[in-house]
């Protein structure tokens, strides 16, 4: 997820396992596996809707290893969800889903601070049933793109097919891939990051590597090597917020012009617009929820993007598709 600040977690009852050697606080171990801050942990905690191994505990107790974590996180406060007549991309769709080919600067779902112009608020302007079972405001989400990020995104529209289709997302039965240049040259074609993510602790509107957080695991393969970067594709193994940005910092090669994470820097020498960096989920494979039939899509990068490509190749790629040119759609990746 791959934008704003990180928003939580879903409404529902969210359980985990503490691992050895954590031996931190209740209340921190909370924050970091939902993605709360450190007050909102304790809250959940002191209202009951914490427990370990069944039983509560107050918010300084240190879990032991192999505890059980339930948190109950109830739905926020009833707010209404407005239809908005937005264009939207949508480049496929049946009566059980749909994907959009979402714009960098949109929001995937209302929050604090964007609760309008969302991708929801778009797609209940198009006056089709939605899967309501995400909640409100959620309705179809099945996964998340962050706001400065675009492309291929699956939504449902029942909620048979949001609960078969989250299966297979946590099966790793859909696959997503990015088109992504970092700042500097990986260390080889081929690099795995397998660290864990959680929100920041010294800045809860960042996320970053946090030996307390949520496994996160992704792939990248080097496509071409220019001067000062290297265009990559990302496999998600986990779909944690801001997970492929985090990543790429946390081994030295920030996302071309992604201002949260440090690569922000040298933005007008390949051209990119302000608030935006070079993050494109481009490549779509799922199982059709009713038919389990394949469905594979894909995304040409944006203008913006292949303005940002020909700069930092240094002239312009005279290629109808500079992805499919670079090899980004080959399976033996």
């Amino acid at each position: 997820m791959t934008g704003g600040a990180p928003d939580g977690p879903a409404p529902g009852l969210h359980q985990f396992v503490v691992q050895p050697g954590v031996g931190v606080r209740l209340d921190l171990l909370v924050s970091s596996q939902l993605d709360l801050s450190r007050t909102a942990a304790a809250t959940l905690i002191a209202n009951g809707l914490v427990t370990v191994d069944g039983r509560r505990e107050k918010a300084s107790y240190r879990p032991a290893a192999g505890e059980r974590i339930a948190v109950d996180v109830p739905p926020p406060p009833d707010r209404p969800v407005l239809a908005e007549d937005i264009p939207l991309t949508v480049v496929w769709e049946d009566e059980y889903a749909l994907v959009v080919d979402k714009p960098a600067g949109m929001v995937v779902h209302p929050a604090p601070g964007n609760w309008t112009g969302t991708l929801v608020n778009a797609l209940k302007g198009r006056g089709q049933a939605l899967a309501a079972e995400g909640g409100s405001g959620r309705e179809g989400i099945l996964h998340r793109l962050d706001k400065e990020t675009s492309g291929l995104l699956l939504v449902a529209k029942t909620d048979a097919a949001l609960r078969w289709l989250g299966g297979a997302l946590a099966g790793r039965r859909i696959k997503r891939r990015y088109a992504v240049v970092c700042w500097g040259h990986l260390t080889s074609d081929r690099v795995t990051v397998d660290k864990p993510v959680a929100r920041d602790p010294r800045d809860r509107k960042r996320m970053a590597i946090v030996n307390t957080g949520k496994a996160a695991k992704t792939d990248f393969v080097r496509l071409a090597r220019f001067d000062s970067a290297d265009l990559l594709r990302a496999h998600l193994h986990t779909g944690r917020t801001h997970q492929i940005r985090v990543h790429l910092a946390s081994i030295g090669h920030p996302v071309l012009g992604d201002d949260t994470y440090g690569g922000g820097g040298g933005r007008r020498l390949v051209a990119l617009p302000p608030k935006r960096h070079f993050l494109h989920a481009a490549w779509l494979i799922f199982p059709h929820p009713e038919t389990g039939e394949t469905v594979e899509l894909r995304s040409p990068l944006p203008a913006d993007l292949r303005r940002a490509l020909d700069a930092v190749a240094g002239e312009p790629l005279e290629y109808p598709d500079p992805l499919d040119h670079f090899g980004f759609y080959r399976s033996d990746l």
